[in-house]
């Protein structure tokens, strides 16, 4: 089974927007969020890392704003 993203949790994505018809369509959270070695990729998690701040919610783990 794979670890999920050790940032899923206070996620403010995932959190506001698992339920959204393009995030879900787009696959971002199976992509990114549900996979620990993918991501690694996520722009969320690597701004976080490099500033000690969560990024603003509505920008995707590919660094697109919804």
């Amino acid at each position: 089974m794979q670890q999920k993203c050790k940032n899923l949790k206070g996620c403010g994505f995932f959190n506001n927007f698992k339920g959204n018809n393009e995030v879900i369509s787009e696959g971002w959270i199976k992509l990114y969020c549900e996979n620990e070695n993918k991501s690694q990729k996520c722009e969320r998690k690597i701004i976080k890392e490099k500033t000690g701040k969560a990024p603003v919610d509505n920008m995707t783990p590919t660094g697109k704003l919804l």
